[in-house]
């Protein structure tokens, strides 16, 4: 099976003024369909197929791991995000597993904001689930993805400077302040509640 580029779920136009059309078409485009494009074409190379990049996420080293999971990565960065995102989760189960992991939405967002701030180089900053339900803020760095360590990735944030710098050039406080105008609460809520019902 060959993977294909995920469609945005909103026009290039629609997250302004926080995030910029040409700064879509340049991360999904051309960043994320670079990934997409040299997964197929390591495993062309390699004789092999796969039909679930979040397995070759899991199982994959090397090169074929970075592009895999950059991938994916991207993927679910992309559905983090709406243009009728923003403000704190409603009332519900997400809302209250932040507050039980965390002491409050606040305390959260506060938490997750400044390892997205002091995070060194290039990574991502995720909200995760863990085995037992409750939730936690990780970084990663360059590819590596939380699925691994057999995490729940909820939600992320990109902290690549191609994920802000078209607009926001080095400020990556401008940047993060930005994408919490954004959060999609309810496609974090949908996911967690997914792998409630699967254990």
């Amino acid at each position: 099976m060959t993977f294909k580029l995920p469609d945005l779920p909103y026009a290039l136009e629609a997250l302004q003024p926080h995030i910029s059309a040409e700064t879509l078409r340049y991360h999904h485009g051309k960043h994320h369909a670079a990934y997409v494009n040299k997964v197929n074409d390591m495993l062309k190379e390699r004789g092999e197929s796969c039909d679930d990049l979040a397995e070759l996420v899991r199982s994959a080293d090397g090169a074929l791991f970075n592009n895999a999971a950059q991938a994916w990565n991207h993927a679910l960065y992309w559905t983090s995000l709406s243009p009728k995102g923003g403000g704190d989760p409603k009332k519900g189960p997400l809302a209250d597993a932040l507050a039980e992991s965390f002491g409050s939405v606040k305390d959260f967002k506060e938490r997750f904001t400044r390892l997205a701030l002091s995070h060194f180089g290039s990574g991502w900053v995720w909200l995760v689930q863990n085995d037992d339900g409750r939730l936690a803020v990780v970084d990663t760095h360059d590819a590596a993805c939380p699925l691994r360590e057999g995490l729940n990735p909820l939600l992320v944030c990109d902290v690549w400077e191609h994920a802000y710098y078209v607009d926001r050039r080095n400020d990556r406080k401008a940047y993060v302040e930005a994408f919490w105008q954004l959060v999609d609460w309810t496609a974090a809520e949908k996911r967690m509640s997914t792998a409630a019902a699967a254990r």
